[in-house]
């Protein structure tokens, strides 16, 4: 299987302590429940990141900061969700929000998403990660390329984010063998589309390639319809309970 060819980062791999990165759930009022188990005991979380409306919104909405302060209050790292457009956003527009987030919300960090992968782009998210560190200096800074980008950027942040897409191109994919040079804790994948019978494969493929923060689910994207992170998987309690400190069905 393709994702077999680097051992490399495997090998560093065998002691991983996974956890899950959220990449957003739909709004606090849409899906109460789903932010409601990020506080459940037992629940390994790196991290979850807040889209109030693509982005920190306008002012400040009272249904997030409850969500926002529940997680808080539970020790959970809450990251606010900057849409990079691969590069086509204007880093003041970047920054504004950055310190939005942080002044309503009060963030640990931010999730960079849509993230451009290029070495011509890297210059300019160096500038924009330097930037958000300025606004919150222990800021917690993802970058979700959700593919494997030029090298340097590892330098840039703390995660990475390799891979983000199907199951079907998931159980497929091969890691860069540049990744090798560094920790599992530097790197996320998130896949949809995962079926329950093939979550110890999946699980597999991400200690394989040297990836310590997952999500994965069953929900699917419907050819891009939709947005497959809004809601739980189904199969969250059973998740939970083969990498957390065991949750029941």
């Amino acid at each position: 299987m393709p994702y077999l060819t680097s051992t490399a980062a495997g090998t560093a791999s065998t002691d991983l302590k996974v956890g899950f990165g959220i990449p957003g759930y739909a709004h606090p009022l849409v899906a109460p429940l789903e932010w409601a188990e990020l506080t459940r005991p037992g629940a390994p979380l790196h991290w979850v990141a807040l889209n109030v409306s693509n982005g920190p919104g306008t002012r400040p909405d009272p249904h997030c900061l409850e969500a926002v302060g529940r997680l808080r209050n539970a020790g959970v790292r809450v990251l606010g969700r900057l849409d990079a457009t691969y590069g086509a956003r204007a880093f003041g527009e970047l920054v504004s929000d950055a310190q939005r987030y942080l002044d309503w919300y009060r963030v640990d960090g931010y999730l960079l998403d849509r993230c451009p992968t290029e070495r011509t782009a890297l210059a300019e998210v160096r500038r924009t990660v330097g930037t958000l560190r300025t606004v919150r200096e222990d800021a917690h800074i993802v970058l979700g390329h959700g593919a494997h980008p030029y090298p340097g950027y590892a330098e840039n942040a703390d995660q990475l984010v390799t891979f983000s897409g199907s199951w079907s191109d998931y159980r497929w994919s091969q890691v860069a063998e540049w990744t090798a040079d560094y920790p599992p804790e530097r790197f996320c994948h998130l896949v949809h589309g995962v079926p329950r019978g093939h979550l110890d494969e999946a699980l597999r493929i991400a200690r394989w390639q040297g990836a310590s923060t997952i999500y994965f689910t069953d929900r699917t994207d419907f050819g891009g319809r939709a947005d497959p992170w809004e809601t739980m998987p189904g199969y969250w309690d059973e998740i939970v309970s083969r990498i957390g400190t065991g949750v029941s069905e």
